[in-house]
């Protein structure tokens, strides 16, 4: 299934930025060993506005500022509702699969490393989450966008559905 992202431009932006994976490559030439570094990072503005780039570099500084700045260009917008996602969501990218569920309040962010650090960006404060399958920091992170950018707001979906916005709220 073809996720639809809504996608958001950074414009003016206060976010923050977290370094979730620096990876060291060594290409062994004929002069000896050539070292870089490649950095995945992940932006958010703890509001809903969240974003993740893969930055490579000969020094690790300019690997995370290049990571930085593709992150900038992938910032997508996720429905949090009362600190918590709207509904259940499972998605998969590679061998990685990601469940995330929505939590009661005062729960925190139940999730590991790589997943946490996108949905803290996303200012996602109560979740319930699990890794599924690879635990490579690269899928886990897509895997997860993933699963965000397909969550629908109760309104999107009640409009779908052609049902009046007072019964979806007053039950």
């Amino acid at each position: 299934m073809k996720t639809q992202f809504n996608r958001v431009k950074a414009g003016d932006l206060e976010l923050h930025e977290k370094v979730v994976a620096i990876n060291r490559v060594v290409k062994t030439t004929k002069g000896g060993r050539a070292f870089s570094f490649s950095a995945l990072v992940v932006v958010g503005n703890g509001n809903g506005v969240v974003g993740h780039g893969l930055g490579k570099a000969k020094e690790v500084q300019e690997a995370i500022t290049k990571g930085i700045d593709d992150a900038k260009k992938n910032l997508i917008k996720v429905p949090v509702m009362r600190g918590t996602i709207p509904h259940e969501q499972l998605a998969r990218d590679g061998a990685a699969k990601v469940l995330i569920k929505p939590a009661a309040h005062g729960t925190g962010v139940i999730a590991g490393g790589s997943m946490r650090a996108v949905l803290e960006a996303a200012g996602v404060t109560d979740v319930l989450s699990k890794s599924l399958g690879s635990a490579n920091p690269h899928n886990v992170v897509k895997a997860t966008f993933s699963a965000l950018g397909m969550l629908r707001e109760p309104i999107q979906v009640a409009k779908q559905r052609n049902v009046s916005l007072k019964k979806v709220f007053n039950g």
